[in-house]
């Protein structure tokens, strides 16, 4: 089974529906003993980084979150869930979780698209992934697959984390992390065929981590 943080950011259903429609086993839960035995999390979210973390931290989930990466429970962010995994958002000046090492970014109004006319903000539509480095939640996904950004800020981790970046404006990180941990600016729950395929990934390495303990 696995656990979609419920900390009151929205976008919960919607990843329940994907999952359901690939009959992969998922509760929406904030209780911790369903977290605990779980075997995988996903942790979506869309919003306000500071309105985030309060509710993480007056739910204690943030801590949660962090023993379940201490523990090497599979963890997956999705968009407001990607940035809040790293140290600092400057969305309402956030101190957020600290997982991964890095800070969010947001898009400056003076980018521009290839055109030369300005960028959009908040970045919203269809865009292409550059591998960076190989990662088992791409595995037989097209390289030319398009996924689906609803964002105006962007997670700048550590270089060694990054595993995709997206031109938009200006190059930025779409998804970092490590074996394991693993964290999307995109919405696989809304990228069609190559989004699903990433969450059956996720839950097939779940499966995999489980069944070797």
């Amino acid at each position: 089974m696995l656990a979609i943080i419920d900390y009151k950011a929205g976008n919960l259903t919607s990843v329940r529906r994907a999952l359901d429609y690939l009959d992969i086993p998922c509760r929406i839960t904030a209780d911790k003993a369903e977290i605990d035995s779980a075997d995988g999390v996903i942790f979506p979210g869309v919003g306000a980084a500071g309105s985030a973390m309060v509710n993480l931290r007056n739910s204690g989930l943030d801590q949660v979150l962090r023993e379940q990466v201490a523990v090497s429970k599979p963890v997956l962010g999705i968009c407001l869930g990607c940035q809040i995994i790293l140290d600092f958002s400057p969305e309402n000046e956030t101190e957020t979780l600290g997982i991964v090492p890095g800070r969010c970014q947001k898009f400056s109004p003076d980018l521009q698209e290839e055109d030369g006319n300005p960028i959009n903000i908040p970045h919203m539509g269809w865009n292409s992934l550059h591998l960076e480095k190989e990662c088992a939640l791409l595995e037989g996904i097209s390289p030319e697959a398009e996924f689906y950004f609803v964002h105006s800020y962007y997670p700048e981790p550590d270089p060694e984390y990054v595993i995709t970046t997206t031109t938009y404006g200006t190059r930025f990180c779409s998804m970092h992390g490590r074996e394991g941990l693993w964290a999307t600016q995109f919405h696989p729950e809304k990228s069609g065929r190559p989004g699903l395929q990433l969450l059956q990934n996720f839950f097939n390495y779940c499966r995999e981590v489980h069944g070797a303990q």
